[in-house]
């Protein structure tokens, strides 16, 4: 079961309610959705609350705010192996995975899919995991999306300096599912 934060983001609201983050932005802007923007920006939050009382007012279903999956993307330019690594994942938990296999595929999945995760596989070709980790933390509507750096062999430096450039966590071992999955647990803070 997962249980949400009590304010969301436009971005988090357009997936429960299954529709475009801009969407939800006219929604706001135009005195439906009632919420608050960020001072000193233009990031807006929306109360749980107000949330409920708006979907139940339009006939939005509510049942996606009591249960629902973990929604992760798996970038990886080997289609063998992140098919294998997103159905072993999907057995291990409620999840729902998407694979991406370029940088490109990547940026249009993020803005399509809204994943709660992305995870990165460093070793592979066509990706340019920084490129993707600068485009996930400069999108407001991404603000909230956990970020997994996925690479055999490095050293804990290394791994440091990932999460200094933006990374939530580093894996150091691609074939281990159970740390892949604790880390998943302690990067998603809205759900539990």
């Amino acid at each position: 079961m997962m249980i949400r934060k009590d304010v969301l983001t436009t971005g988090q609201v357009a997936q429960i309610c299954n529709v475009a983050p801009r969407t939800v932005t006219k929604w706001f802007d135009n005195g439906q959705l009632r919420g608050y923007r960020i001072p000193g920006s233009k990031d807006r939050r929306i109360p749980l609350s107000e949330l409920i009382r708006f979907m139940k007012e339009h006939n939005i279903p509510t049942d996606s705010l009591e249960k629902g999956k973990i929604r992760i993307l798996v970038i990886d330019s080997q289609v063998e192996y992140a098919a294998r690594f997103a159905d072993e994942l999907q057995t291990k938990g409620s999840f729902e995975v998407k694979c991406a296999h370029s940088s490109f595929d990547a940026g249009l999945l993020a803005q399509k899919f809204s994943p709660n995760v992305i995870l990165i596989d460093l070793m592979s070709r066509d990706i340019d995991a920084q490129n993707v980790c600068n485009y996930v933390r400069n999108n407001q509507e991404l603000a909230d999306c956990s970020l997994i750096a996925i690479a055999g062999g490095l050293s804990e430096k290394e791994a440091d300096n990932l999460q200094q450039q933006g990374f939530d966590a580093v894996v150091t071992d691609s074939s281990d599912t159970k740390q892949v999955l604790t880390h998943i647990q302690r990067c998603c803070s809205i759900f539990q």
